[in-house]
C-alpha cells in the first residue's frame, strides 16, 4: 500500500519535471532529483537509518556519496515547496474517492503554524568553533485537517527569520471559500489584510499587543459552548476594514493560565460566534500533526547540518506523513462497518508495519513486477482491498488516559541537574507500600 501511494504522490517522472521547472542553479546531469527524493523518503519512513545507508543499499547509484551530499545540501527551498504542494494535489482525488468528512461544510480549512528544526550536529567546519546550538532553519506549514494532509510549506534557511513575513507567500495562494486559522503570532495587519485581499476568511487569536483598533462596537451575547461563554463585537482597524472579535470566557483556565480568549475573524454572519470559538480548537490538530512527524517519522535528521539539507529532510518527512495519512484513511474506511465509531487507526503502528515488511517485499516483489495504478479511482479501490487484509487490532490507536496533574514550582538549578538510581527509587517506593 505504501509503495502504491508513494508512486501516486511522487512518481519519478513528475519529480524530475518539478525539478526542471523550479530549479535555479542545480542541474540533473548524472544524479536525478527523483533519486534524491526516493533516498530521503526511505530515511523519513524509517526504512533506512541514514542517507548514507540508503545510498549504499541503492542499486545503480551513478555518483559517489560525496556528490550525493553535495546535491542534497544545495536543494532550493522553492523546489521543496513545489514538491509538497504538488504531491498533496496528486493525493487529494484519492482521498476524495475514499471519502472524508468536513469540519465546516462548504469551507476548505487551512491551519498555519511554524516548525523550527532542532539543533544539528556541528559537522560543518564553520560550526565547530561555535558554542551555541546550530539551528538550521524552519518551515511555515499549511495543514488541511479535513484531508489530514500538509498542502503547502514555506521553508526558510535563516532560523531567525520572521514567521509573520514567511507566511505571506503562502497566503498569496489563498482563495475564496478557504478558512485560514492561526495562532496569535500571526495577528498582524499585513497578514490579515493579505488573507482578506485574496477573498479568503480567517480566524486568528488576538495578540496581547494586537493591531490598534480605530473603533469598537458594543458586545453582544452569543450563548455558550462546552468550554465557556461567548460574546462578540464589531471592530474597525486601519484602512476602514471591519471585522468580528469573538470573546470566549473559559470555565477553567487553560495550560497557560488564560481564562479569556479573543479571536479575530472576517467570516460572514452565517458562521456564528459559537462556531468560531469551537473552530479555533481545531487549530491544535496541527500540533498533533507535528508531534506525529517527530515521534513516528525522521523529520529531524541531526546529522544534516546544512540548512538546505535539513529542510529537505523535513520536507521528505512531510511527504512520508501524507503517504501514511492516506494509508490510515484507507484502513479506517475498509473496517468502518465492522468496528465501533470510536475506532481509529494509528499512524505509528502503520509505520511499524511498513518498516517490518518493506525489506521482504522488495525481495519478493521487485519493482519491475509491481503493478501500479494510474487513476485515483483504481488506486482507492485497490487500497481498500488491501486494507481489508489488515487486522484492525494490529493497527488500532491506543487512546491515552487523562494527564496526571503535576505541581509546578521553582527548582534550584543544582537540584535539577542531580541524578539518581531508578532501581533504588522503585525499591524504596515498594518498601514504603509494604510498611
Amino acid at each position: 500500500m505504501t509503495k502504491l501511494v508513494l508512486e501516486q504522490a511522487v512518481p519519478a517522472e513528475w519529480v524530475d519535471k518539478v525539478f526542471n521547472d523550479y530549479r535555479q542553479r542545480q542541474y540533473p546531469r548524472e544524479l536525478l532529483f527523483s533519486t534524491v527524493v526516493e533516498l530521503m523518503s526511505l530515511v523519513s519512513l524509517g526504512l533506512r537509518p541514514s542517507l548514507h545507508a540508503a545510498a549504499r543499499k541503492a542499486d545503480g547509484l551513478s555518483v559517489s556519496l560525496a556528490a550525493l551530499y553535495e546535491k542534497v545540501k544545495r536543494t532550493e527551498p522553492e523546489l521543496l515547496r513545489a514538491l509538497i504542494s504538488g504531491s498533496a494535489e496528486r493525493l487529494e482525488p484519492t482521498i476524495e474517492t475514499l471519502g472524508r468528512s468536513s469540519i465546516l461544510p462548504g469551507w476548505q480549512l487551512r491551519i498555519v503554524d511554524g516548525n523550527h528544526l532542532p539543533a544539528t550536529q556541528k559537522r560543518l567546519g564553520p560550526l565547530r568553533t561555535e558554542r551555541g546550538a546550530a539551528r538550521p532553519g524552519f518551515s511555515v506549514v499549511v495543514y488541511d485537517p479535513d484531508l489530514d494532509l500538509v498542502v503547502d510549506l514555506q521553508p526558510w534557511e535563516d532560523a531567525y527569520a520572521s514567521e509573520r513575513v514567511s507566511v505571506l507567500p503562502l497566503l498569496a495562494r489563498a482563495s475564496a471559500g478557504q478558512l485560514w486559522m492561526a495562532d496569535r503570532l500571526y495577528c498582524t495587519l499585513p497578514v490579515l489584510q493579505a488573507c482578506e485581499d485574496t477573498g479568503a476568511s480567517f480566524i486568528v487569536r488576538q495578540h496581547s499587543k494586537h493591531p490598534r483598533l480605530i473603533q469598537e462596537g458594543d458586545w453582544r451575547d452569543a450563548g455558550s459552548v462546552d468550554s465557556g461563554t461567548v460574546r462578540e463585537q464589531i471592530i474597525e482597524v486601519k484602512g476602514g476594514r471591519r471585522w468580528r472579535r469573538v470573546e470566549l470566557s473559559l470555565q477553567t483556565a487553560n495550560d497557560s493560565g488564560d481564562v479569556t480568549l479573543w479571536f479575530w475573524s472576517n467570516l460572514p454572519n452565517t458562521v456564528s460566534a459559537r462556531q468560531i470559538a469551537d473552530l479555533y480548537r481545531d487549530r491544535w490538530s496541527i500540533e498533533g500533526m507535528f508531534q506525529r512527524l517527530e515521534s513516528v517519522l525522521e523529520s529531524e535528521i541531526k546529522s544534516l547540518g546544512s540548512p538546505k539539507a535539513a529542510l529537505l529532510g523535513f520536507a521528505s518527512a512531510v511527504l512520508a506523513y501524507n503517504v501514511l495519512s492516506v494509508l490510515k484513511r484507507s484502513v479506517e474506511q475498509a473496517h468502518r462497518e465492522t468496528q465501533p465509531d470510536s475506532w481509529e487507526a494509528s499512524i505509528f503502528h502503520l509505520a511499524v508495519h511498513v518498516r517490518s515488511g518493506y525489506e521482504g517485499m522488495q525481495i519478493a516483489l521487485p519493482a519491475e513486477n509491481f503493478p501500479l495504478e494510474k487513476t485515483s479511482q483504481g488506486l482507492a479501490e485497490r487500497l481498500l482491498a488491501l486494507a481489508r487484509l489488515i487486522k484492525p487490532k494490529a493497527v488500532a490507536k491506543s487512546p491515552r488516559g487523562p494527564k496526571v496533574a503535576k505541581p509546578k514550582a521553582w527548582l534550584e538549578g543544582k537540584a535539577a541537574q542531580t541524578h539518581f538510581s531508578t532501581a533504588r527509587v522503585l525499591k524504596a517506593a515498594k518498601s514504603d507500600k509494604r510498611t
